[in-house]
C-alpha cells in the first residue's frame, strides 16, 4: 500500500470524522435546549441571540474536553480509548450544562432529560466509533516495520509494538552491527523503521539517510534527546543555536501550583470523606490491623517523607523485605485487590498534599532503596527529583504500572521539561480515564523488579 498518498489526507479524514460526531452531539443538545428549556428562559425576549449562546458554549466545552482527552485521535488511539475519552467528555459536559441551563431558566429542574440526552449520546458514540474503526482498518492497514536495535536487543520493542497490532507489526529485526547498505536495502521493503538504543553516530547517519530517501523512522529517544527537545533556539550569530537549560517549575508557577494543590486536595478530601470512612471500616473489619499503611518515599531534592495509603496487603506482607506487588500477589487482600484496581488505596495521599510533601501532579514517589537500586543502572534517575512527587503524573497517564523504570524516567522528564499549569490540568483530567484502565494498576509480572 502507498502510505505516502494516504498520509496526505489523513489529517483531513480525521478532522471530518471528528466533525461528524461533534455536529450530531450539538444538534441533540440544541434540540433539548431550544425545544425544552428556551421557552422558559427569562432573557429570551430581552437578549437577541440568547438562544444560540448556550449552544456556542456547549460546543466549545465539549470540543475542549474531547480534544484534551484525545477523543478525536481516530486511527491513532485504540478504539476503546477513543470511546472512553468521548464518553467521559460528553458526560462531564452534560453535567456542567445541566447546571448552566438551570441557572439560565432559574430553576433546578428534573435531570431526567439531561440523563436521557447523555444515554442517547453514549449509544451514538459507541456505534459511530465502531463504524469509524472498521473504516479506518480498511483505509490504514498496519504498517510493516523493520526494527534496528542496539545493545538492549529487540525484545522490548517487540513487546511494545506487539500491543498495537492494529497499527504496526514488526516484520523483521536487524542489529545495528549490520552494514548500513544492507540495512537500507532491507528498509526499502518496509513501511518504516524503528531505531532503538543504537550508538549516536550510527543513529544520526541512519536518520540522515532516511530523511534523504523519504523513509519513515520511529526513534526511541534517550534522556539527552528529551533535554534537547525542550531547548530554545536563538539567532544571535550567523549560525542557529539551541540553548538547553533546566525547564522546570519557576517560582511563580510553583506558587500557583501550590494553590491548585491546596484547593484540589481540600475538595477531594471533602468529596471523598464518606468513601474513605467506608474503606477504613472495611479494612479494619477484615483482620483488625491498621487502616493506614505508611511507607517511606522520596520527593523533591531527595527529601524523605512517609506516604499514606489504605492498607491493601496482609499484616505480614513485608516481613521478608520490600518488593513490588505482582499481578497475582498473594499478599494482597481480596478487598485490597479491588481498591488497588481503581486506585482508591491512594486517597489518603490528599493529606500528604495538604502537608506540602506531595503535589497533585508530579513523578510518583519511589522508595529510597528502590531509587538506589535503579541509580546503579540509570545514573540519571535522580533527575525526576527536580520537582515535587505527585499523586498522579505523566508516567501514570501515558505509561503503565509495569513500564520499565528507564521509560518511566523519560516520561517524567517529558513532564519536567515541558511543564506548564495547563499540562497539570490536562493530566488531572486524563487521570479520570486511566483509573479504569487495567494496565495502569494491575502490578508487575512475577519476579519483575521494575517500579
Amino acid at each position: 500500500m502507498d502510505y505516502k498518498k494516504i498520509d496526505q489526507y489523513k489529517k483531513l479524514i480525521s478532522f471530518l470524522q471528528g466533525l461528524v460526531i461533534i455536529a450530531i452531539e450539538i444538534v441533540l443538545f440544541s434540540y433539548v435546549w431550544i425545544e425544552k428549556y428556551y421557552s422558559n428562559y427569562s432573557g429570551a425576549e430581552t437578549f437577541r441571540g440568547s438562544d444560540m449562546l448556550p449552544i456556542v458554549l456547549y460546543t466549545a466545552v465539549l470540543y475542549g474536553f474531547t480534544k484534551l482527552n484525545g477523543g478525536y485521535k481516530f486511527g491513532h488511539l485504540r478504539l476503546m480509548d477513543i470511546i472512553f475519552s468521548q464518553l467521559l467528555s460528553i458526560t462531564a459536559t452534560n453535567v456542567i450544562f445541566y447546571f448552566v441551563v438551570a441557572l439560565l431558566v432559574e430553576e433546578l429542574g428534573n435531570p431526567a432529560l439531561f440523563l436521557l440526552l447523555t444515554i442517547i449520546e453514549w449509544f451514538l458514540i459507541l456505534g459511530y466509533n465502531s463504524i469509524v474503526h472498521l473504516i479506518d482498518r480498511k483505509i490504514y492497514p498496519p504498517r510493516k516495520l523493520l526494527l534496528i536495535y542496539g545493545d538492549k536487543g529487540p525484545e522490548e520493542m517487540l513487546d511494545t509494538f506487539g500491543s498495537r497490532t492494529d497499527k504496526f507489526y514488526i516484520a523483521a529485526e536487524m542489529s545495528a552491527d549490520t552494514e548500513m547498505l544492507e540495512i537500507l536495502r532491507n528498509a526499502a521493503n518496509f513501511d518504516g523503521i524503528i531505531i532503538h538504543r543504537v550508538q549516536p553516530d550510527f543513529r544520526n547517519l541512519l536518520l540522515r539517510i532516511c530523511y534523504e530517501n523519504d523513509i519513515r523512522a520511529y526513534l526511541v529517544p534517550n534522556i539527552a534527546d528529551i533535554v534537547l527537545w525542550s531547548s530554545d533556539e536563538t539567532h544571535l550569530f550567523d549560525i542557529p543555536l539551541l540553548i538547553t537549560r533546566y525547564h522546570g517549575i519557576t517560582k511563580v508557577e510553583s506558587f500557583f501550583k501550590r494553590i491548585i494543590d491546596l484547593v484540589g486536595a481540600f475538595v477531594m478530601m471533602v468529596l471523598t470523606s464518606p468513601l474513605m470512612l467506608v474503606i477504613a471500616l472495611i479494612v479494619k473489619l477484615y483482620d483488625g490491623g491498621p487502616v493506614i499503611y505508611k511507607q517511606e518515599r522520596v520527593t523533591k531534592d531527595g527529601k524523605h517523607f512517609f506516604i499514606y495509603k489504605f492498607r491493601s496487603m496482609k499484616l505480614d506482607a513485608e516481613e521478608n523485605g520490600a518488593r513490588l506487588a505482582s499481578r497475582e500477589d498473594d499478599r494482597i487482600t481480596p478487598f485490597g485487590r479491588f481498591i488497588r484496581s481503581v486506585h482508591l488505596d491512594e486517597l489518603p495521599q490528599v493529606f500528604n498534599i495538604l502537608k506540602g510533601e506531595m503535589s497533585l501532579v508530579g513523578p510518583r514517589p519511589e522508595r529510597p532503596e528502590i531509587i538506589e537500586r535503579y541509580k546503579n543502572e540509570i545514573p540519571e534517575f535522580d533527575y525526576r527529583l527536580k520537582v515535587k512527587a505527585g499523586l498522579t503524573g505523566y508516567a501514570q497517564v501515558y505509561g503503565r504500572y509495569s513500564t520499565a523504570s528507564y521509560n518511566k524516567l523519560k516520561l517524567d522528564m517529558m513532564y519536567i521539561e515541558h511543564y506548564s499549569l495547563w499540562l497539570d490540568l490536562k493530566l488531572l483530567f486524563l487521570t479520570f480515564k486511566i483509573i479504569f484502565i487495567k494496565d495502569n494498576s494491575n502490578g508487575v509480572e512475577e519476579g519483575n523488579e521494575e517500579a
